[in-house]
């Protein structure tokens, strides 16, 4: 699609770069054909482009998502208090029906793009979980949806093929055989099938939509996946190049997961079916040894730090420090907005900043606002695979921005914009996203999708459809107690490693 040239005239710009980092300067940017053609003082501005007036404005990289799940957006706020392993129950039931139906998967798709442009998020990795069945039309609904809208996306229906009791220690042991024989899946899904699957997604949707639309691979994770599947994915992802998309180590009982099934950390087991490399993406990374953080800088992995989602499930806080100076790339996911309620980075960026302080007392430990902004921006970029094409305004570059207005309460006394924008800056002084060059938000409008439409479409299939999710909740609750005395046992478990912060006890006396 051609876009048209545009000029932003006297920005402060925000490149994020090598040679710039976190410091700002004043320049002219031009955007042609949907790239960075240009930075510089008193540029040109070709005959018919448009001229932005950028002065008194900051000219940003758009966000990155690093790992959401678009399959939660309908379940904002409808849960609390829960671990993982317990909240999994309700908002991914074991026993459930057919999955929705097409238009309302478009609509959830659309909410999902529409909160994010929103919130000056240009790029989202999207492990969207369709049970109970892989189909090709499904995820190019997904696709359509985001193309429509102008966001950029890695898209994967995240799959498994282990049954889920066998994928946690000792739950065969404790669930009773009349629960068992609920939980029949058929037979398991082979890497053959799914192979051919994915290639047909490779073929049809793969940089759809002027290439900002990819198709990735997200195996849910290696306790869930057999070896074969698992590695076999790698494999593709490798030869497509593109991100080898996973969870590893988010909960105490995945900690105890890894010695339990294979006798190793599931990092250990990675390592040894060599699935741990530049491609590796993985969510979560909380509780992670110092031997599993020196294999993943030696692979040269990404993470996905969803530190929102970890401290609302109560999981931990992953040793983001550590991980750094293992050399590891740390990225900010906001996980599904059924854990984390908004699909802002926003939040992320304020969170992380504040709660890494939390850990210790020597503040040299403590992250940064430089620290958190790369995450947020070049970092999620290469934890997505997309490092040459976003994360940074260099020329070449995608057009992927955002244009901030200075003059707002956020940066009001303007001290230090780094520091404002994780501290301050909620997304309130965003004046135009613009994506590939294309604005897809301008003076609080989203101008690519009718948004009241959109809405107002949701609010009419809502209702029927919470009250079916209501009923799978009601039919899964059965297993919840044994679930709850997984997450216990795992709670009083020495792991070698203390993820928790404050001095709360594992449980109270009365939920012994």
């Amino acid at each position: 699609m051609m876009t048209p040239e545009t000029l932003f005239r006297g920005a402060t710009i925000l490149a994020m770069d090598a040679a710039h980092g976190t410091t700002p300067f004043n320049a002219d940017l031009l955007v042609a054909h949907g790239r960075i053609a240009a930075i510089g003082a008193g540029l040109a501005a070709p005959e018919g482009a448009r001229v932005i007036d950028a002065r008194g404005k900051l000219l940003m990289p758009g966000l990155v998502n690093a790992h959401m799940h678009s399959s939660e957006m309908l379940l904002r706020g409808r849960y609390e208090r829960m671990p993982l392993e317990i909240w999994l129950l309700y908002a991914y039931p074991f026993l459930m029906d057919d999955p929705i139906g097409l238009r309302l998967l478009f609509l959830r798709s659309q909410l999902l793009a529409i909160e994010s442009i929103r919130a000056g998020v240009t790029t989202v990795c999207d492990d969207f979980f369709d049970p109970p069945r892989h189909d090709l039309e499904r995820v190019a609904t997904v696709f359509r949806a985001y193309g429509e809208a102008g966001l950029r996306a890695n898209v994967s229906a995240g799959t498994m093929n282990v049954p889920p009791l066998d994928a946690v220690p000792g739950a065969n042991d404790l669930f009773p055989e009349y629960l068992k024989s609920l939980l029949d899946f058929g037979p398991p899904l082979g890497f053959a099938a799914y192979r051919d699957f994915a290639e047909q997604a490779f073929a049809t949707l793969h940089e759809s939509f002027d290439g900002r639309l990819r198709f990735m691979l997200a195996p849910s994770a290696p306790q869930r996946c057999s070896a074969d599947f698992y590695r076999g994915c790698y494999d593709m992802a490798l030869e497509r190049g593109v991100p080898f998309h996973t969870h590893v180590l988010e909960t105490r009982v995945q900690a105890a997961t890894g010695t339990d099934l294979h006798g190793e950390s599931l990092i250990a087991y990675m390592a040894r079916l060599g699935v741990l490399g530049r491609n590796t993406a993985i969510a979560h990374s909380v509780w992670v040894s110092d031997h599993d953080m020196a294999l993943m800088g030696d692979a040269g992995v990404s993470v996905a730090h969803n530190v929102v989602s970890n401290l609302k499930l109560g999981s931990g806080v992953a040793p983001v420090r550590r991980l750094l100076d293992a050399g590891v790339t740390v990225a900010l996911g906001t996980d599904g907005v059924s854990s984390n309620d908004t699909a802002s980075v926003w939040d992320l960026m304020r969170v992380a900043g504040l709660v890494h302080a939390a850990p210790g007392p020597d503040p040299s430990q403590w992250l940064d606002a430089g620290d958190i902004l790369r995450m947020a921006t070049i970092d999620g970029a290469r934890s997505a695979m997309l490092d040459i094409v976003t994360g940074s305004l260099e020329m070449g570059k995608a057009a992927d921005m955002l244009l901030l207005d200075l003059a707002t309460i956020s940066f009001t006394p303007l001290n230090d914009i780094a520091r404002q924008l994780v501290y301050a800056e909620n997304g309130r002084s965003l004046d135009l996203v613009m994506i590939d060059g294309l604005i897809v938000l301008e003076q609080g409008r989203i101008t690519r999708l009718d948004e009241p439409a959109v809405l107002s479409e949701l609010r009419e299939l809502l209702p029927a459809y919470l009250a079916h999710h209501g009923d799978l909740e009601a039919r899964n609750r059965v297993f919840e107690p044994y679930f709850a005395e997984i997450h216990r046992r795992a709670a009083r478990r020495d792991l070698g490693m203390h993820r928790h912060i404050g001095d709360m006890a594992p449980f109270t006396q009365k939920n012994r």
